[in-house]
């Protein structure tokens, strides 16, 4: 029997270099999604200048890893430009947007409310 990879879309015991995994696509928005588990999400992303994603929720807490470019991003009313090497958690159940200053790429780490099952 195989065994399950929790982790996906990425080579195995090889070094990776995570800015690499995604490309910038003109006009675009391009993903590669490494986890998607009822527990977490991870993944990586790259947009275009003056791309973004509008202002939505997540039922999860949202951190996202700056790691290239720079990038608008609010919480709430509260907006920042975050660049390379910065990091921000978007708490659960609040809108949040991402917009591109210029191309950036990010992981997004979304860790997810799991449902406990009740006793019979």
């Amino acid at each position: 029997m195989e065994k399950e990879q929790l982790i996906k879309n990425i080579p195995f015991s090889e070094l990776q270099d995570i800015v690499a995994l995604v490309d910038y696509e003109e006009g675009r928005v391009v993903s590669r999604t490494l986890a998607n588990k009822p527990a977490i999400g991870i993944t990586v992303f790259a947009f275009d200048k003056g791309e973004g994603i509008s202002a939505h929720s997540a039922s999860g807490d949202a951190m996202v890893q700056i790691l290239d470019g720079e990038a608008l991003i609010t919480i709430g009313e509260k907006e920042m430009t975050a660049s390379a090497g910065q990091v921000v958690v978007m708490p659960a159940d609040v809108p949040h947007a991402l917009q591109a200053v210029s191309r950036f790429k990010m992981i997004l780490t979304v860790v997810k409310r799991t449902v406990s099952r009740l006793s019979d």
